[in-house]
């Protein structure tokens, strides 16, 4: 294995350590969000790869996936994080800006964008894209820190030395969207997370 890709991993080990120190099991919160939204099948979407946290999750269990991202860089990155894990092979990577994705209606059954919505500068377009892509019996899962979690990413950066943008808009407001616009939405929320699950109405 390249010195590129356990070197990358080091930093994967090195921030799960951070979170755990204030309290926050990353692998607990990505199953968490993971087993709410099961069943899964079907084409899938993840918005915002990020890194590839939560990418990995879904490919250790088994699914094959695209995952989208406006970053190269932070999309290069996730590779290495998938490589690592010899998963690589289970995502088609894709860059590719979520207020104008290039696929065409209907073609997604079940789409993930995860800790995603705060990072969001136009969200409304966004959740008009994955509204437009989302198959009939479709669904979207949305989900981002609560209040908790939130103030714990805080603590992660600060220890960083950094700081983390945080948009005005959040789950509530996409909640509200959605609902206007005819679809079922369940909720749920853990210690760190809250979670949308989205459905359209076939009716």
């Amino acid at each position: 294995m390249n010195k590129e890709i356990l070197e990358n991993h080091q930093r994967y080990l090195e921030r799960k350590r951070i979170y755990l120190k204030y309290g926050v099991d990353v692998d607990k919160e990505r199953k968490f969000i993971l087993d709410n939204a099961k069943p899964i099948s079907g084409n899938i979407l993840e918005i915002g790869t990020g890194k590839g946290h939560f990418a990995l999750t879904l490919a250790e269990d088994g699914h094959k996936f695209t995952s989208i991202d406006v970053s190269e860089e932070e999309q290069n990155i996730a590779k290495l994080n998938l490589t690592y894990f010899g998963l690589e092979k289970s995502v088609n990577f894709k860059i590719e800006n979520a207020e104008h994705l290039s696929f065409k209606n209907n073609s997604f059954d079940i789409i993930f964008s995860i800790n995603t919505v705060h990072h969001f500068s136009k969200p409304y377009k966004v959740m008009d894209e994955s509204a437009r892509i989302l198959a009939t019996e479709g669904k979207i899962i949305l989900s981002d820190f609560n209040k908790k979690g939130f103030e714990i990413l805080d603590k992660v950066h600060a220890s960083e030395g950094q700081t983390h943008e945080t948009a005005e808009l959040g789950l509530s407001e996409m909640e509200t969207y959605f609902s206007n616009n005819g679809f079922k939405i369940d909720r749920s929320e853990g210690e760190f997370q809250q979670i949308l699950t989205i459905y359209k109405r076939t009716a």
